[in-house]
């Protein structure tokens, strides 16, 4: 009886050390997977930001404008998120009530 404890006690220790192992692992891949997901937002946004219109990047006052323009861009639609947002929880979500 007490050497089946033992060992039961064992596994669970052994089954603990890896799921703690394969959770600092699991932490590192979300990580990447988020790094990634930024560098794609941030291209894909720049893309749709910049497209159509002659910006250089060769000189400072140039960059300045560039970043300014797209931190204008990102409030507006962090702005329009919000708004949106909002005009969804105020709208009666319960239907007509009809007797």
């Amino acid at each position: 009886m007490a050497i089946s404890v033992i060992i039961w006690g064992i596994i669970i220790l052994v089954v603990l050390i890896y799921v703690l192992f394969e959770f600092k692992r699991m932490r590192h891949k979300l990580f990447a997977l988020f790094l990634i997901g930024l560098i794609l937002f941030a291209f894909f946004s720049f893309n749709f930001v910049f497209a159509g219109k002659n910006i250089q990047l060769n000189s400072l006052p140039d960059f300045q404008k560039a970043a300014q323009m797209y931190f204008s861009w990102l409030g507006n639609a962090f702005h329009n998120i919000q708004i949106v947002t909002t005009n969804a929880i105020k709208m009666n979500w319960q239907g007509n009530k009809s007797t």
